[in-house]
């Protein structure tokens, strides 16, 4: 006996040009441009997961239903069946091993476009064209925010601030470009750097000019994990949505395509967290991956705090911490690091609870 076809909801696909998918566009209600679509599930197009021909797929849709959708759409089904199975198992299956499903993206982008797009402002200026000065702070807290509205991944929508919801647009955001990039204009706003050079703010490119549309993608570099600098906090627009995640150098696939950039607009002498704070002193050049003291003052936000509390967690000083150490420097911070310069046999203003070069070394050695 023939087994019974599997029946699988999805929702019409914003940017997948199958007659079946236009069909539903047109007919289901929408949510706003860019927001999740908010429909009831008996709205929801049925698509039949079985090798069956498309007459058996109207077969089992019943007559009434059948005669409910347009003859293109159902001659779409079978095709757009497939279609939508490859995507489901390309976006759960890890791409090698080692590596968590989903975490090597596919990261189609679109075009150079004015903010709001096409409809939006009259003209996008030329590429390349000087922006406005940022800092390294304010470039990270922009990245947050789409992290924490949990902005979902397209190539043709744009959010509520005129971004375009892909991963150039999401560094354009942050950024504060006067328009969406995409991967082969973004370097001319920016200054070839080494890696390390790099510093939060800055980016991790990687354009394939042949074929942009397959392996293509870029992320903001939000500062190392480790001492050994083979893992950082990377800031990325990736399907399904915006996400910030302890990532390998220089990415998940590709590695050695990613090149890191630095934005021409960064404020000199600036730091995340620390705007305008003075150049670290040459003890704290020679200790590797020391930021300054600087990035650890009352009210500094950057991720060299976060790196911080890991480790002082790690090595076994996080009692103070009520929840996930995070970037924002505080009194669980201060008294951790208190508590590990004590356990080295400091006292008095050794034991002050801002890490220096020295306290550094040796939490992270």
């Amino acid at each position: 006996m023939e087994a019974p076809p599997v029946f699988e909801e999805i929702d019409p696909a914003s940017d997948c040009g199958c007659p079946g998918c236009r069909h539903w566009r047109r007919v289901l209600p929408h949510a706003p441009a860019g927001r999740a679509l908010d429909r009831p599930a008996a709205y929801r197009a049925l698509v039949v997961a079985t090798a069956a021909a498309s007459a058996t797929v109207a077969s089992a849709l019943g007559a009434g239903q059948a005669a409910a959708v347009p003859a293109a759409a159902h001659a779409s089904y079978a095709s757009h069946a497939a279609h939508a199975s490859h995507a489901a198992h390309a976006s759960h299956a890890a791409h090698r091993p080692g590596v968590p499903a989903g975490d090597v993206p596919d990261t189609p982008q679109g075009p150079r476009s004015p903010l709001y797009g096409l409809t939006g402002l009259p003209g996008a200026p030329p590429a390349g064209a000087e922006a406005a000065a940022i800092t390294r702070t304010e470039i990270i807290e922009r990245a947050r925010t789409w992290v924490t509205a949990k902005v979902p991944y397209s190539t043709t929508a744009y959010w509520s601030d005129g971004y375009r919801q892909d991963c150039s647009g999401f560094v354009s955001m942050a950024w504060k470009l006067p328009t969406n990039e995409w991967t082969g204009s973004l370097a001319g706003f920016a200054d070839r750097i080494t890696k390390e050079e790099l510093q939060p703010g800055d980016i991790l490119l990687f354009h394939k000019a042949s074929d942009p549309e397959k392996g293509s993608h870029v992320v903001i570099f939000g500062g190392w994990t480790d001492s050994t600098h083979t893992a950082y906090t990377a800031y990325e627009q990736t399907p399904p949505r915006a996400r910030e995640l302890a990532t390998p150098y220089a990415y998940w696939s590709n590695s050695a395509k990613y090149l890191p950039y630095r934005y021409k607009g960064v404020a000199a002498g600036t730091a995340s967290g620390a705007a305008g704070a003075p150049a670290a002193t040459p003890a704290s050049h020679g200790v590797a991956g020391y930021p300054g003291r600087a990035m650890f003052r009352p009210g500094a936000d950057n991720a060299y705090v976060t790196r911080l509390g890991r480790q002082l967690v790690r090595k076994g000083f996080g009692t103070y911490y009520t929840r996930e150490p995070g970037p924002r420097w505080g009194e669980a911070d201060r008294r951790g690091v208190e508590a590990f310069q004590r356990a080295q046999g400091w006292r008095g203003g050794a034991a002050d609870g801002h890490p220096g070069p020295e306290t550094w070394r040796r939490l992270f050695s």
